[in-house]
């Protein structure tokens, strides 16, 4: 089956698109043996996250099983997640 983007563990919450995807597409999204469908909000470069369900501030961002991140901002489902949602967590001495 095609799959238009992937989801690397089941308790992801984003999704890394595998092409460039369209606003209102439906993208086929890859988790494990399985796909499930999901709607974009927004268009989405290749390389580049989008919420598989909505994450609400505050959230943190799962992708490879691991937190890579906080919402800062409400994510709607489809939504791109990327540096105008999300704040890194990762090798910031602010946060030790």
């Amino acid at each position: 089956m095609k799959r238009d983007a992937i989801s690397i563990k089941a308790g992801d919450n984003v999704a890394t698109a595998l092409r460039d995807l369209a606003r209102d597409e439906v993208a086929s999204v890859g988790v494990g043996d399985g796909t499930v469908p999901v709607t974009l909000v927004d268009a989405v470069e290749f390389g580049h996250k989008f919420a598989l369900h909505d994450i609400k501030a505050g959230d943190d961002i799962l992708k490879y099983g691991e937190v890579i991140g906080r919402a800062t901002l409400d994510i709607p489902a489809g939504a791109h997640a990327h540096v105008q949602n999300i704040e890194s967590l990762r090798g910031r001495g602010d946060l030790a």
